[in-house]
């Protein structure tokens, strides 16, 4: 019988970074999706949290072209990951030095001692993708860009480090309010670790074009996908243009799993921007047919899509139907209430 101690720590808004003195992850989002690459492959997780279901996708290692396995030449010891002992550190190259004790540093707790650590390896690709986070969490959203860019220029060298002194590294990428991607340190992380930092600058051209890279480097993720769908309609709002390619993203898709089930929900948004009610209300139909493994929130949000359509193509008795439902279970979600006449007195 054996034990692993982990220390959890909050990074920011989502962002969680979990290390031990033999290895850690880092954790952006917990929505209920993940997407994880690494030397054994792809592999893409989806699910909703509280219904312990998840579904899980291989893929294939390097048929796109990206998240390629990395050397880990001279692996260090498990003794000596994370606290190099003193002949050790004659012969460890002074970055490679500041990114472990940056790593120590995050694992003891003492965040700012590890930025300052990591802000001297960050030529590193591992310590600029480390860095990019971390700067993510003081609120020094530039500085993220600038690491973050610096590590997907070396993607190829991104994760050496990190196997070198086995330190494993994983990061919850929040998508939707439904979703989030489980990745780890290497171009397809880093790639959403930018749309994730250029959204917040506002630069949603910029995140979109980081989302085409990454939909090139695998067409069939769903994940990038949902991302895509969702930053289309937040950019371009009421735009026709925008609703028409999400439309045609999404003409495939079935109600296979949670994460196609918001897809589905992306797809209805869009026809209904388009004056297509009827259509609308067919997608969130074939959507809600399967709630196996379907959280809550999302049933809810399904539901009152589908109401909506309904009030506008002049079916009311089965609007009111959904939106009962709604009330029933979340007696406050959006204007439910108010729309029954159950406004409180």
């Amino acid at each position: 019988m054996s034990f692993r101690f982990w220390r959890r720590i909050r990074i920011a808004p989502g962002v969680t970074l979990n290390l031990s003195k033999t290895g850690g992850s880092l954790s952006f989002g917990v929505r209920g999706a993940h997407f994880t690459v690494g030397p054994h492959g792809k592999r893409v997780t989806a699910g909703i949290p509280g219904t312990g279901l998840f579904y899980t996708n291989t893929l294939s290692g390097n048929k796109h072209g990206g998240g390629r396995r990395t050397p880990s030449s001279s692996p260090v010891a498990s003794r000596n990951r994370l606290t190099m002992g003193f002949f050790k550190r004659l012969v460890t190259p002074d970055d490679e030095e500041a990114f472990v004790d940056g790593c120590r540093e995050l694992a003891l707790g003492n965040e700012d001692k590890a930025f300052e650590h990591l802000q001297q390896a960050v030529h590193l690709a591992d310590g600029a993708y480390l860095s990019g986070f971390m700067a993510l969490k003081m609120g020094r959203i530039d500085e993220a860009e600038r690491y973050l860019s610096a590590a997907a220029r070396d993607y190829e060298n991104l994760g050496k480090n990190f196997n070198k002194y086995g330190i494993s590294a994983e990061i919850h990428l929040a998508i939707t309010e439904e979703v989030s991607a489980h990745i780890t340190c290497n171009r397809e992380g880093v790639l959403l670790g930018l749309v994730e930092v250029y959204q917040r600058q506002g630069r949603l051209d910029e995140a979109m074009h980081c989302l085409e890279t990454l939909r090139r480097l695998n067409l069939d993720d769903v994940v990038v996908l949902l991302s895509m769908c969702e930053l289309l309609l937040e950019r371009d709002g009421d735009a026709k243009d925008a609703a028409k390619h999400v439309i045609h993203l999404t003409q495939h898709i079935e109600n296979d799993t949670p994460i196609h089930a918001t897809l589905l929900l992306y797809k209805a948004r869009a026809l209904r921007k388009l004056g297509l009610d009827e259509a609308a209300k067919e997608t969130l139909t074939l959507a809600l047919r399967r709630r196996k493994g379907r959280s809550d929130d999302l049933l809810h949000a399904l539901r009152y899509e589908r109401a909506m359509a309904y009030e506008v193509i002049g079916r009311k008795n089965q609007a009111r139907a959904d939106l009962e439902r709604i009330y029933a279970e979340a007696p406050d979600y959006a204007d439910v209430g108010p729309r029954l006449g159950m406004e409180r007195q």
